[in-house]
């Protein structure tokens, strides 16, 4: 996630406590999704559907952080 972003995820991944923890928490949820959508794991469409946002929320929110960082750090 955030590819062209990797200094600023990085750093923001070693100084901000809560940015480390969303990063961590989309990542699960992007792993489970891949087991559910490949039959690994069972749920719901509705589960799933719900997953999803919360997903799109985390990455949401990182990106603002990012977004942020780099307003504050860069010239």
């Amino acid at each position: 996630m955030f590819h062209e972003y990797r200094d600023e995820v990085t750093a923001l991944k070693t100084h901000d406590a809560h940015f480390a923890k969303i990063f961590e928490e989309h990542n699960e949820l992007d792993d489970r999704i891949q087991k559910i959508e490949n039959g690994e794991e069972m749920m719901s469409d509705m589960e799933l559907e719900t997953l999803k946002k919360q997903k799109l929320r985390l990455k949401d929110e990182a990106y603002a952080m990012i977004l942020e960082y780099r307003k504050t750090h860069k010239a």
